[in-house]
């Protein structure tokens, strides 16, 4: 069974979310032939996003998963064990559910110590809170080091991780994907599409995304040289396969060994359309090659 993993959208998006719901909740085929596993961040001081999942979506084939922040004001976020413990039983009580399959934290919480934060999430695998425990992007040391420290201790490990990689930032591809296989740690990239750069041709009319994300212009802006090179490759290789840059840039990231399932933040039933239809996608070596040629070395970008 393939799965493929659909993130929340910016609160912006909120009527498109809900027709994402609706189309994940309604679509027999889909719900049978793939694990559709739903992300909502978990927040601080109780904004009540989790809520828009769950009561309409039977849990049964639609898995859930929960971020825990790295950062936030005193007593409303950071990875304590006071604020992991809190958070949990809210969003828990928002959702109507009383466990999650999958919980991330947010990258590293660097004023709390993580034996603190690697005890706390391996008591709320151990209460029946959370299934299962991930990470997202930090150094390759540092996810090393929980890694060996909850084998240490006989806890919970980390079983997932999930990075930034895509074909216009590469950088996880020296370290941490490496050892992602070796550990045998599930590796769920975001931003698959670059912020919707791989979706669509350079130079392509604005989108509301692409106006209103500014996370978008600190990752991507000062390697827009490089960058255009690879997103044009992208269109070339997609025209003469005759299918659209999403499907293509998707299909590249489900050839990566170490890669389990991209996460993909669509807004639009067609989206979910173009994750499917990559899974069928499969490139040539030559394909890969080109692809990846126009590639530059980038700044490590995304560790917050």
């Amino acid at each position: 069974m393939e799965t493929i993993f659909v993130s929340s959208v910016q609160k912006e998006f909120a009527e498109e979310r809900r027709a994402i719901r609706d189309f994940v909740a309604g679509d027999a085929l889909l719900r049978r032939f793939f694990r559709v596993w739903l992300f909502e961040d978990l927040p601080a001081s109780g904004r009540p996003a989790e809520k828009v999942y769950l009561r309409e979506v039977d849990r049964c084939g639609v898995y859930l998963g929960l971020f825990g922040k790295e950062y936030g004001p005193s007593n409303g976020g950071g990875l304590s064990r006071k604020e992991i413990f809190f958070e949990i039983d809210e969003s828990l009580r928002r959702l109507g559910t009383d466990y999650v399959d999958l919980y991330q934290i947010h990258r590293w919480d660097r004023t709390t110590p993580i034996e603190a934060t690697l005890q706390a999430l391996n008591d709320l695998v151990r209460a029946g809170k959370v299934r299962y425990l991930g990470a997202s992007s930090m150094w390759a040391w540092q996810f090393s080091k929980a890694l060996y420290l909850a084998d240490r201790h006989g806890w919970s490990r980390f079983v997932t991780m999930q990075p930034h990689y895509n074909l216009l930032y590469r950088e996880e591809e020296r370290e941490m994907l490496p050892l992602c296989l070796d550990q045998g740690i599930g590796v769920l990239p975001w931003s698959p599409l670059a912020r919707g750069k791989l979706a669509r041709p350079w130079d392509a009319e604005a989108t509301k995304r692409s106006e209103t994300d500014g996370h978008a212009k600190s990752l991507y802006t000062k390697s827009a040289d490089a960058d255009r090179r690879v997103v044009d490759r992208l269109g070339e290789l997609a025209a003469a396969r005759g299918v659209p840059r999403a499907q293509l840039a998707l299909a590249w990231l489900l050839a990566k060994p170490a890669i389990t399932a991209p996460i993909v933040g669509a807004t639009k039933p067609h989206h979910l359309d173009d994750a499917v239809a990559a899974v069928s996608l499969k490139l040539s070596p030559d394909e890969i090659a080109s692809l990846e040629g126009p590639y530059a070395p980038h700044p490590v970008l995304g560790l917050g």
